[in-house]
């Protein structure tokens, strides 16, 4: 199992083991954290599941495409490290990942 771990918007954070092969949206929402909306479900044509990645784990996931890069610039509050969480497949080399759920969109 690999662990990825979640900062709510309250600041609670929880360490949620999952078998890879999910992205990391599907892993927040399987665990039941319902802040994150992901209102497409991950067909990329929205913002709702924006996360924001711990800077020192940032360097271990691939550039996001053009695609999302447009979506992240229509954020207010997005940071050098936002990313969409539906773009981010998780797997074991991902092992231990920090993100913080973005502000409600």
């Amino acid at each position: 199992m690999t662990r990825l771990i979640v900062t709510t918007r309250e600041g609670d954070t929880r360490a949620l083991e999952t078998a890879p092969g999910l992205s990391v949206m599907e892993v927040i929402r399987e665990a039941g954290i319902d802040e994150l909306l992901a209102l497409c479900g991950g067909c990329l044509s929205c913002a709702t599941c924006h996360v924001i990645v711990d800077p020192a784990d940032a360097a271990r996931l691939a550039p996001a495409s053009s695609e999302e890069e447009d979506l992240l610039d229509g954020l207010d509050d997005r940071a050098p490290t936002s990313r969409l969480a539906c773009q981010i497949p998780f797997d074991a080399r991902l092992d231990g990942l920090r993100v913080t759920i973005g502000a409600e969109a």
